[in-house]
């Protein structure tokens, strides 16, 4: 039992060296520990951990007997300190195995979590440059949105200097046509004017004819 114990405990602190290096043989050990807590694994892992424990402890009982009758015989006979060097032994051996045990489940747990973590904080770095590219994008197109803007608000006061100057025009042209229009009454007074006297003219011509032809009837008779 003793060289299955030194056997065990010199693979523990070779597999707690391993695990303390990054190097190959670290991810197989990783991989060997997360499939031996799949399933049935720490059913078993428990229950070895509990048959060493009962083993451990019955050896501290058997020590503890032996003291008590060295004690009780005034010294310890050559059999019973032989005897209580092996389990002195096996109980070290013991404690070790179960310390170091320990020790190589809280080291993988550890290391579990770091490795999440360490994927986590990818992800999120991947999910940073992301929104980084999502904020340059919008960056760029607010950019453009702003010159789309500004383009329009030029255009805007284009639009606006143009209609002024359409009102002018407007306003100008319809001054025009108003002067106009009095200026085309005046042309009718005018020419109702120019009418009327036409119509004196023909008139008086027409008495001065009729004058001349009743003298000249009178001459003839």
């Amino acid at each position: 039992m003793q060289h299955l114990l030194f056997a065990v405990v010199l693979s523990e602190v070779a597999v707690i060296m391993a695990l303390s290096f990054k190097t190959p043989i670290r991810k197989l050990l990783i991989m060997s520990l997360d499939r031996a807590k799949r399933g049935r694994g720490p059913v078993v892992i428990q229950t070895i951990s509990a048959t060493v424990c009962v083993v451990l402890v019955a050896s501290v009982y058997s020590m503890m007997k032996i003291q008590k009758r060295g004690i009780e015989d005034g010294a310890m006979n050559p059999t019973d300190e032989v005897i209580m060097a092996k389990h002195l032994l096996e109980s070290t051996l013991m404690g070790g195995f179960l310390f170091l045990g320990l020790m190589i489940d809280r080291l993988h747990h550890y290391m579990r979590e770091l490795r999440i973590r360490r994927k986590m904080m990818e992800v999120i770095k991947k999910e940073g440059a992301v929104l980084e590219g999502v904020k340059a994008r919008a960056s760029d197109e607010v950019k453009n949105l702003k010159e789309e803007v500004v383009s329009l608000q030029e255009r805007q006061k284009q639009l606006v200097s143009e209609i002024e100057a359409r009102s002018k025009e407007i306003r100008t042209e319809k001054t025009s046509a108003v002067a106009l229009e009095k200026q085309s009454e005046g042309f009718l007074i005018e020419f109702n004017r120019l009418l009327e006297e036409n119509q004196d003219l023909r008139d008086q011509l027409h008495t001065v004819d009729s004058r001349i032809s009743r003298s000249s009837i009178k001459k003839n008779t």
